[in-house]
């Protein structure tokens, strides 16, 4: 199987359980930003420039974990920032799988063997990790040398202590897709459980605009890699990347990847701030979500991101008939 089935079995019964309440909106994945400082400085990241000012600043323990509850969602994505020089992710990342969620961590890396004890593995829990290509790339990327060999060091002691390791990767206009066919390759050899993939989103706050692509360059470079996604085990589902090779369309449920920072929720979704809302309810009753996405908002134009897209196909916006056979069957290969 390609997600363990407790893990599945439990977000297909919360779907289940919404759809049959009627529920019109409803979360699927938390984005939990404890904080965003990191040890790096990304440069397609636009976090650690849009929260330059509050850089510093954290969440509680406390405060995450009411964010957790507040929300609901079966999925809870801890990023950042670096998550990992967090005081206490330990302990967050522990009290948050004892409510039954799943939880991603979303690393660097470069931080997991000093800390693995702190974490103890689970079928619900995934260390994912960070590589834009192999070392000279993904250095470059991250703007610093060594990243990835350490990076690398802490996939080995994740699968060395017996945890689930999944790794993402962000695409941009200068990406050759070749040379993750060959850092794909080199993960599966490392017994990495999974890979997610997405395009990068032009951040305003980031100046490097060249490095991102357009609609139509998405599609060019995830048609031309088909080969490579039947040849490795992704975690983005089939329905995304036939999005993102142009196969289909689909409409953004960003209301189902809501983020919870320092600031509060972030209005309207992950990769766009208008506004940060004191609750949740706010955020999803209070956004005009349809002054959103493609067509509605020229920031959005260019947007096929996992956090807008993703949760469509799980929720089967714009479905298909076969759709869940193919869902099936990619859960069971």
């Amino acid at each position: 199987m390609r997600f363990p089935l407790q893990m599945t079995s439990r977000i297909a019964g919360y779907i289940a359980k919404k759809k049959l309440s009627r529920a019109k909106k409803f979360p699927m994945v938390l984005m939990l930003e404890p904080l965003h400082a990191c040890n790096l400085t990304c440069t397609g990241c636009g976090r650690i420039r849009e929260y330059s000012q509050t850089i510093k600043q954290k969440l509680s323990i406390d405060e995450c974990l009411a964010a957790v509850d507040e929300c609901g969602a079966p999925v809870v994505s801890i990023c950042g920032g670096e998550p990992m020089i967090y005081p206490g992710i330990g302990e967050l990342t522990a009290k948050i799988l004892e409510r039954k969620k799943v939880v991603y961590l979303c690393t660097n890396g470069m931080f997991i063997r000093k800390k693995i004890q702190d974490f103890k593995p689970n079928s619900r829990f995934f260390f994912n990790v960070h590589f834009d290509g192999m070392r000279e790339s993904h250095d470059i990327a991250v703007e610093r040398q060594g990243v990835f060999d350490s990076a690398i060091d802490g996939v080995k002691a994740a699968k060395e202590a017996g945890f689930l390791v999944c790794t993402n990767t962000t695409v941009f206009q200068e990406t050759d897709m070749k040379e993750l066919d060959e850092l794909f390759g080199y993960l599966t050899s490392l017994d990495v459980d999974g890979f997610l993939i997405s395009p990068g989103y032009g951040y305003a706050a980031v100046d490097s605009k060249e490095m991102f692509m357009t609609r139509a360059d998405i599609r060019a470079k995830f048609r031309a890699a088909e080969a490579m996604f039947r040849k490795y085990r992704f975690y983005s589902s089939p329905i995304y990347l036939e999005f993102l090779q142009g196969k289909r369309e689909l409409s953004c449920t960003a209301w189902a990847n809501p983020t919870r920072n320092i600031k509060g929720w972030k209005g309207p979704c992950y990769l766009i701030t208008d506004i940060h809302h004191p609750t949740f309810g706010d955020l999803i009753n209070k956004t005009e979500w349809e002054d959103y996405g493609p067509g509605n908002d020229p920031r959005c134009e260019n947007c096929m991101m996992h956090s807008g897209f993703e949760t469509s196909a799980a929720l089967g916006v714009n479905s298909r008939l076969g759709d869940t056979l193919k869902m099936v069957k990619w859960q069971f290969l």
